[in-house]
Protein backbone atom coordinates (compact mmCIF):
# COMPACT_ATOMS: atom_id res chain seq x y z
CA UNK A 1 0.00 0.00 0.00
CA UNK A 2 1.30 3.43 -0.96
CA UNK A 3 2.24 5.84 1.82
CA UNK A 4 -0.03 8.89 1.84
CA UNK A 5 1.37 12.41 1.93
CA UNK A 6 -0.87 15.42 2.49
CA UNK A 7 0.62 18.63 1.07
CA UNK A 8 -0.49 22.15 2.02
CA UNK A 9 1.29 24.68 -0.21
CA UNK A 10 0.02 28.12 -1.23
CA UNK A 11 2.19 28.47 -4.34
CA UNK A 12 0.50 26.54 -7.19
CA UNK A 13 3.78 25.99 -9.07
CA UNK A 14 5.47 24.49 -6.01
CA UNK A 15 2.34 22.43 -5.27
CA UNK A 16 2.43 21.01 -8.81
CA UNK A 17 6.17 20.27 -8.56
CA UNK A 18 5.80 18.50 -5.21
CA UNK A 19 2.85 16.51 -6.56
CA UNK A 20 4.87 15.35 -9.56
CA UNK A 21 7.95 14.47 -7.49
CA UNK A 22 6.04 12.57 -4.79
CA UNK A 23 3.83 10.69 -7.27
CA UNK A 24 6.99 9.73 -9.18
CA UNK A 25 8.53 8.52 -5.89
CA UNK A 26 5.54 6.21 -5.37
CA UNK A 27 3.49 8.16 -2.82
CA UNK A 28 -0.24 8.83 -2.84
CA UNK A 29 -0.53 12.61 -2.68
CA UNK A 30 -3.40 14.75 -1.39
CA UNK A 31 -3.01 18.45 -2.32
CA UNK A 32 -4.34 21.63 -0.70
CA UNK A 33 -3.57 25.25 -1.52
CA UNK A 34 -4.61 26.59 1.90
CA UNK A 35 -5.28 25.49 5.48
CA UNK A 36 -8.97 26.38 5.62
CA UNK A 37 -11.11 23.60 7.08
CA UNK A 38 -8.34 21.06 6.55
CA UNK A 39 -8.01 19.59 10.06
CA UNK A 40 -11.14 17.43 9.76
CA UNK A 41 -9.84 16.12 6.44
CA UNK A 42 -6.49 15.24 8.06
CA UNK A 43 -8.30 13.26 10.76
CA UNK A 44 -10.32 11.32 8.13
CA UNK A 45 -7.53 10.87 5.55
CA UNK A 46 -4.88 9.90 8.15
CA UNK A 47 -1.85 10.70 6.00
CA UNK A 48 1.46 9.05 6.77
CA UNK A 49 3.15 12.49 6.67
CA UNK A 50 2.22 16.13 6.10
CA UNK A 51 4.16 18.75 4.14
CA UNK A 52 3.05 22.12 5.44
CA UNK A 53 3.90 25.53 4.00
CA UNK A 54 4.29 28.06 6.83
CA UNK A 55 4.84 31.67 5.87
CA UNK A 56 5.60 33.04 9.35
CA UNK A 57 6.75 31.18 12.49
CA UNK A 58 4.11 33.02 14.54
CA UNK A 59 1.25 31.75 16.69
CA UNK A 60 -1.13 32.21 13.75
CA UNK A 61 1.35 30.78 11.24
CA UNK A 62 1.93 27.63 13.26
CA UNK A 63 -1.68 27.10 14.38
CA UNK A 64 -2.42 24.11 12.11
CA UNK A 65 0.96 22.53 12.86
CA UNK A 66 0.37 22.82 16.62
CA UNK A 67 -3.19 21.54 16.27
CA UNK A 68 -1.95 18.43 14.42
CA UNK A 69 0.74 17.71 17.01
CA UNK A 70 -1.56 18.29 20.01
CA UNK A 71 -4.57 16.24 18.87
CA UNK A 72 -4.70 12.64 20.03
CA UNK A 73 -5.70 11.26 16.60
CA UNK A 74 -3.01 13.09 14.62
CA UNK A 75 -0.05 13.69 16.96
CA UNK A 76 1.80 10.68 15.52
CA UNK A 77 1.83 12.09 11.97
CA UNK A 78 5.19 13.64 11.01
CA UNK A 79 4.83 17.30 10.01
CA UNK A 80 7.50 18.60 7.65
CA UNK A 81 7.41 22.38 7.31
CA UNK A 82 8.41 24.20 4.13
CA UNK A 83 9.11 27.94 4.31
CA UNK A 84 11.06 30.89 2.97
CA UNK A 85 11.13 32.65 6.36
CA UNK A 86 14.70 33.21 7.64
CA UNK A 87 13.81 32.08 11.18
CA UNK A 88 11.70 29.06 10.25
CA UNK A 89 13.92 26.74 12.32
CA UNK A 90 11.98 28.07 15.34
CA UNK A 91 8.97 26.08 14.10
CA UNK A 92 10.85 22.85 14.86
CA UNK A 93 10.91 23.89 18.50
CA UNK A 94 7.15 24.61 18.43
CA UNK A 95 5.63 21.75 16.45
CA UNK A 96 7.42 20.47 13.35
CA UNK A 97 9.24 17.17 13.08
CA UNK A 98 11.46 18.59 10.35
CA UNK A 99 11.95 21.94 8.61
CA UNK A 100 12.95 22.43 4.98
CA UNK A 101 13.88 25.94 3.86
CA UNK A 102 12.74 27.06 0.41
CA UNK A 103 14.09 26.81 -2.17
CA UNK A 104 14.58 23.12 -1.47
CA UNK A 105 16.48 20.32 -3.14
CA UNK A 106 14.02 17.81 -4.67
CA UNK A 107 16.10 14.76 -3.79
CA UNK A 108 16.59 16.13 -0.29
CA UNK A 109 12.83 16.60 0.10
CA UNK A 110 12.14 12.98 -0.87
CA UNK A 111 14.92 11.79 1.45
CA UNK A 112 13.57 13.74 4.43
CA UNK A 113 10.05 12.39 3.82
CA UNK A 114 11.44 8.86 3.66
CA UNK A 115 13.38 9.38 6.92
CA UNK A 116 10.31 10.74 8.69
CA UNK A 117 8.19 7.81 7.49
CA UNK A 118 10.78 5.34 8.79
CA UNK A 119 10.77 7.03 12.20
CA UNK A 120 7.04 6.32 12.68
CA UNK A 121 6.91 2.85 11.13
Amino acid sequence: MKKRILVVESNPDILELISFVLNDAGYEVDLFSNEKKIFDHIVKFQPDAILLDIVQPTVQGTELCRQIKEAEGTSHIPVIVLSTHPHIKKVKEVCADEVIPKPFDIDGLVEIISEQLKSVS
